[in-house]
């Protein structure tokens, strides 16, 4: 009970930062998607060059956090060397790739179809390559168990984002207007451009904060080790990879398939909407920031595969209860976006429901984690990837995005159901499947049920599903009577203490 009170504490710091930041975030979408109709398929660009720096980041720290985590945690093994190993490796690669392409960017981007705007490709770049760089950093305040200063310095970076976002997409135009003199700078038609920008800038900036950390690289590279990291990792890398695959191949595909306008319009409309659904991922992100630590700083304990066991459960309840709260609410959050870019929120629940399926896959990831056999969760996530990747070449082109949605629900779902097979021959642990799939078929049932209840009133329609809501909770509370107790008795005893 210990270790899932400590882990519970730990997921609500990084996920009230992942949270709160997020929430923030979805404050651009409204601002993206009123500022760039969707007609002009602007969002899809934003949509299409941010998929590209989700596999490119997975390139850049080749699966060295979970490797740094990994060798951190051994027996004799120094954790400060290892994190300046993992963190100059990572390091030297970014900056070799920024050296290529600022050599290359043109070309690169004329390949991507992007020669009108090179630029938006070298300036991406930069922001991958000190993203990947931070990425060890911000591991290693999740190994020094620092969530107050992992979440600081993520919210600092959002509110930086989003307020120069606001002056440049709200202010500058009036300043621009009333002090053109002032303003020569900025380009009223360059909306896309700025965007990236901004991501920059901040990005840079919040470095500065790492400079406590940074003076651990003196211990240097130890060569003997990163040998044994490179080892360990290269499966890290190709699971990484596919899995961002499954993530994105379809956002960078779309303009391929669909080629043209009409391709960035459907994209814009797509990735808008799928915002949305980010809730279900902030979640997931949150939980394994906080997760991953902690179960390979237990790796030694004989409790491990119980608390395993019993976290995939809550995991479960819990992002099912943030699936139903999302699409019972739909009618409130469509309002986030444009009117123009509403006809994709069908999308919405499918690409939740995707994102619990990839979650319930990091759970069960640590199986082959744990015994170094990380080579099989690479190949379940390129099976997976390769079930994503048909459903895409085969149904976009007759039922566009949402073939998107469909694909990502089919390749993670391959992906959950491989890695729990094989995971239950070479390192069996004893789910409580009966519970997790009375959970699953409760809100199955509830969504269509919300669905079938077609009411044209939209504060009618909410209390409707209000109710529908409140049975899941109720009957969770039932069910898990027993945890709902403990954790009423936790809160008495804080506030008795006061």
């Amino acid at each position: 009970m210990a270790q899932l009170k400590r882990l519970a504490g730990q997921t609500a710091i990084y996920g009230l930062s992942s949270i709160v930041g997020r929430f923030l975030n979805y404050l651009l979408v409204p601002l993206y998607t009123y500022k760039i109709a969707a007609e002009t398929g602007g969002y899809g660009i934003v949509t299409n060059i941010y998929a590209y720096t989700g596999l490119l980041l997975v390139l850049l720290t080749f699966g060295m956090e979970t490797t740094y985590f990994r060798f951190a945690n051994k027996e004799g093994v120094n954790p400060d060397r290892a994190f300046s190993t993992a963190q100059w490796a990572v390091g030297l690669v970014a900056l070799c790739f920024v050296f290529l392409l600022a050599a290359f960017f043109k070309p690169v981007a004329a390949l991507l179809n992007y020669s009108s705007h090179p630029e938006y490709v070298l300036m991406m770049g930069i922001v991958v390559a000190f993203d990947a760089f931070q990425a060890i950093l911000f591991s290693h305040l999740r190994y020094e168990n620092k969530a107050v200063k992992f979440a600081a310095l993520k919210l600092i970076f959002i509110i930086c984002n989003i307020l120069l976002n606001l002056f440049v997409f709200l202010l500058a135009p009036v300043l621009h207007t009333r002090y053109p003199h002032l303003m020569a700078w900025y380009h009223p038609n360059y909306q896309v451009g700025y965007i990236f920008v901004v991501n920059m800038i901040c990005t840079v900036s919040i470095t500065l904060g790492f400079v406590p950390e940074l003076k651990k690289m003196r211990y240097g590279m130890d060569v003997s080790m990163l040998k044994q990291m490179l080892k360990y990792t290269w499966p890290l890398l190709l699971l990484g990879l596919a899995g961002i695959l499954n993530q994105v191949a379809d956002k960078i595909c779309y303009r391929f398939i669909v080629p043209g306008q009409e391709g960035e319009v459907q994209l814009g409309i797509y990735g808008a909407c799928v915002k949305i659904a980010m809730i279900m991922a902030m979640i997931t992100q949150a939980f394994r920031y906080a997760y991953e630590p902690f179960v390979f700083g237990g790796s030694r304990s004989k409790e491990n595969k119980e608390v395993q066991a019993v976290v995939m459960k809550y995991f479960v309840m819990f992002t099912l209860f943030a699936f139903l709260a999302v699409v019972m609410y739909m009618d409130i959050l469509r309002y986030i976006i444009r009117q123009d870019y509403w006809e994709g929120l069908a999308a919405v629940p499918i690409v939740m429901m995707a994102e619990i399926f990839m979650g319930i896959y990091f759970n069960l990831s640590f199986w082959y984690k744990l015994t170094d056999r990380t080579w099989w969760g690479a190949v379940f996530s390129f099976i997976g990837c390769a079930v994503l990747l048909a459903v895409n070449f085969i149904f976009v082109p007759r039922y566009g995005y949402m073939a998107c949605a469909w694909g990502g629900f089919a390749g993670y779902g391959t992906c959950m159901v491989l890695s729990y097979w094989v995971g239950q021959k070479q390192a069996p642990v004893a789910y409580p499947l009966k519970s997790i799939f009375a959970y699953f078929m409760l809100a199955t049932a509830l969504f269509f049920i919300s669905k079938a209840i077609h009411i044209e009133h939209m504060w009618l329609s909410l209390t409707v599903n209000t109710l529908l809501l409140s049975v899941y909770v109720a009957a969770v509370a039932y069910q898990e009577r027993t945890l709902v107790s403990n954790v009423m008795n936790m809160v008495k005893q804080k506030i008795f203490k006061r």
